[in-house]
């Protein structure tokens, strides 16, 4: 399986997972190790760090992974550009998780605060990877801007309804010159699978694998779907075709 290149960053994995809504920090280490991923995201306002003796997520996990910021909750521009600015300075975080939401109900993104931010925290030297919606246009302007990659929801955050619009993401990888990952909705394996087959570049998740009844083996389960969605889009699907054609050749077949 071919390497997910982002800006200068290059991983084995294309599977991104969160570290949100586990039972305990044990849990979270596990889950992670067995997912294989070696970019996960923080929530910065999770992070104590004005505590440096208290034990923190990020003395559990240790040092092995690239780690990726996220501005979860904020809702204008000037709160996103502000919280990266501070895991620059805590954790010397260059590379953000860009979130901009417009509605607390949906946790859909603001277009125009998510555009705005993404263009000062480009200018600004970061490496922006932008959750946004599955708009083709939306995800064109980001990659202008120049964030080094797109990451389109495939659902409502949380959700676990799976890649509603297979079709929006199909022209977005058409188009994009820049990694798409899948952000947001992914349920199960399959849905993972499902997007990895249509050329989606990564996956970002983490409700799936830390909302189910064992987060362990569903950790498991989407470190195998990623890597069987990405062999199989690699290898080449055979077309589809309405009527049958035959396994086995029927040259040299014995006639009566």
């Amino acid at each position: 399986m071919s390497a997910l290149v982002i800006g200068k960053y290059s991983f084995n994995s294309r599977l991104i997972v969160g570290t949100g809504k586990y039972k305990d920090y044990d849990e979270t280490k596990k889950a992670l190790e067995e997912s294989g991923a070696e970019m996960i995201t923080v929530a910065l306002r999770r992070v104590d760090l004005t505590k440096p003796d208290d034990k923190n997520l990020l003395d559990y996990i240790g040092s092995k992974y690239t780690l990726l910021p996220n501005t979860a909750g904020c809702y204008t521009a000037k709160d996103a550009v502000l919280t990266c600015k501070l895991a620059r300075e805590a954790l010397g975080a260059t590379l953000v998780k860009l979130e901009v939401l417009g509605d607390p109900r949906t946790l859909f993104p603001d277009n125009e605060q998510l555009l705005e931010a993404a263009q000062i925290l480009v200018k600004d030297g970061f490496t922006v990877l932008p959750y946004c919606i599955d708009d083709p246009i939306v995800c064109k302007k980001l990659e202008d801007i120049g964030c080094a990659a797109v990451m389109p929801l495939a659902a409502p955050i949380g959700s676990g309804l799976g890649i509603r619009n297979p079709y929006n993401l199909a022209i977005i990888i058409e188009h994009s010159k820049v990694p798409v990952i899948v952000d947001a909705g992914v349920g199960t394996a399959s849905d993972a699978a499902i997007a990895m087959e249509l050329g989606c570049d990564g996956i970002l998740m983490n409700t799936a694998i830390a909302g189910a009844k064992n987060p362990i083996k569903m950790a498991r389960a989407m470190r195998l779907a990623v890597e069987g969605g990405r062999l199989a889009y690699e290898a080449g699907r055979i077309p589809k075709k309405l009527y049958a054609t035959a396994s086995s050749p029927i040259e040299g077949v014995i006639k009566t």
